[in-house]
């Protein structure tokens, strides 16, 4: 009995080893993609900070701006785009986005533009209408697809389809923090005019100030989509990584475990032999 006993210790022993091997190389990979999704991180955000901030200034500077993305549509419909990973092993980093997801969802029509596998997966799945299902790999998506995904859900905004669009993304704050957020997109919501305009002078666009505000618009959601696209990945490298360093601890403490008590059955089962020949001797 004891002869099995160990047996099988030493079989979870080895286990765990082939388990720790694992957890140990996706935690370096991990590491390996996360230095290239901050840069890319870092790449980005100068392109979106640009574009957000001549969309601020024309309406700052442009006096009875008039345009369809400053106003809500008649439709109470929300289009939620979600942006979630496409492999688990990422700690709660698909299901806090996901959850974050649920709670916009509540009580609203709502319609799903779900990126990443585990998005489309989940809301298939909850059957929630999806807007499309062509973005289930979301690390294959390219700016190009942001910028086309912005073109689209800019005209449906504009044909009254959707009354607000709303971006659910994972924020990468540090290696340690990775946040959820949501962030209206459509309608937008520009800061207000904190100076007076009589101590400005207006700038002036051509064609028109709507017209280069239309024509930026689209743009600009590209630029937030892929923005928003960059910290998710990051985000889901940290959270892996993070991950897979635990999951590692945690193998080398069953290891540990699993080897004192292996030493303590083959130490009684050393014990018990002595025992049987001392008293057989004996006898």
């Amino acid at each position: 009995m004891a002869g099995v006993s160990t047996k099988d210790i030493k079989n979870r022993i080895r286990s765990m080893e082939s388990t720790k091997q694992i957890t140990k190389a996706m935690e370096m990979v991990a590491a390996s993609k996360l230095r290239q999704a901050q840069n890319r991180v870092t790449a980005s955000r100068p392109y979106f900070e640009i574009l957000y901030q001549t969309i601020s200034d024309i309406t700052r500077t442009t006096r009875d701006l008039s345009s369809p993305y400053l106003k809500k549509p008649q439709s109470d419909k929300l289009l939620l785009i979600v942006i979630a990973g496409d492999r688990g092993l990422a700690g709660g980093y698909n299901g806090n986005v996901l959850k974050l997801s649920v709670q916009q969802m509540e009580g609203r029509d709502t319609t799903v533009l779900p990126i990443g596998k585990k998005a489309v997966e989940y809301f298939r799945s909850h059957k929630v209408p999806c807007h499309t299902e062509a973005y289930s790999e979301a690390a294959d998506l390219s700016i190009s697809d942001c910028f086309t995904i912005a073109k689209n859900i800019s005209k449906a905004f504009l044909a009254g389809e959707y009354g607000e669009i709303k971006l659910v993304y994972t924020n990468f704050v540090s290696v340690l923090s990775q946040v959820p957020a949501v962030m209206g997109m459509l309608p937008l919501n520009v800061p207000k005019e904190t100076e007076s305009r009589s101590t400005k002078m207006d700038t002036v666009y051509e064609p028109s100030a709507e017209e280069v505000f239309a024509a930026i618009i689209p743009e600009c959601l590209g630029g937030i989509l892929y923005g928003a696209l960059c910290e998710s990945r990051c985000a889901e490298q940290a959270a892996r990584r993070t991950a897979m360093d635990s999951a590692t601890q945690n193998a080398e403490e069953m290891i540990a475990d699993l080897t004192l008590k292996f030493n303590r059955a083959r130490q009684a089962s050393i014990t018990q032999e002595i025992t049987e020949i001392v008293a057989g001797a004996e006898a």
